[in-house]
């Protein structure tokens, strides 16, 4: 399924770029994401949490910096995760751009996820609100970070 969402942070294009790719410090704004083990300077491997309706999912998960464009702000993340409780799974490649947007810096997400197992009888409608809200929840964690950050 693809999904499409879009945030702007009052923060410079290249600051939001290297927070972005800073692992350590972008994780704890992704709601249940923790980080367990970096690998190396592009991999990322945790746990995710998830909640839809009245089950909540925990997935292993291995994120890895596939592709990163400083000069376009582009960046292609490849996502694996495998219920630790279940046989189910969830891949996903996000194509992120991090562009200038006034005196701020827009960032657009498309995603096209792969749900199996239980998970995937919630369909699109459902699986889309999450990923809206979680997307939300995510760009206020950004903003405050980047903020306290730039906060002398």
């Amino acid at each position: 399924m693809e999904l499409s969402e879009a945030f702007e942070v009052a923060a410079p294009p290249q600051q939001v770029w290297s927070f972005l790719l800073d692992l350590e410090r972008v994780t704890p704004c992704m709601p249940g994401a923790e980080l367990s083990e970096l690998p190396d300077e592009r991999t990322w491997k945790g746990q995710m949490k998830v909640k839809l309706g009245a089950v909540s999912l925990t997935y292993a998960a291995t994120v890895v910096v596939d592709e990163a464009d400083e000069a376009s702000g582009a960046v292609v993340l490849k996502a694996r995760g495998r219920e630790t409780r279940g046989k189910g799974t969830a891949n996903a490649t996000v194509d992120a751009r991090v562009l200038p947007a006034g005196e701020g810096t827009a960032v657009a997400l498309e995603v096209d996820l792969r749900v199996s197992g239980p998970v995937a009888q919630y369909g699109r409608g459902m699986i889309a609100d999450v990923s809206k809200r979680l997307t939300g929840e995510f760009a206020e964690r950004l903003r405050e970070r980047i903020s306290s950050a730039a906060a002398p």
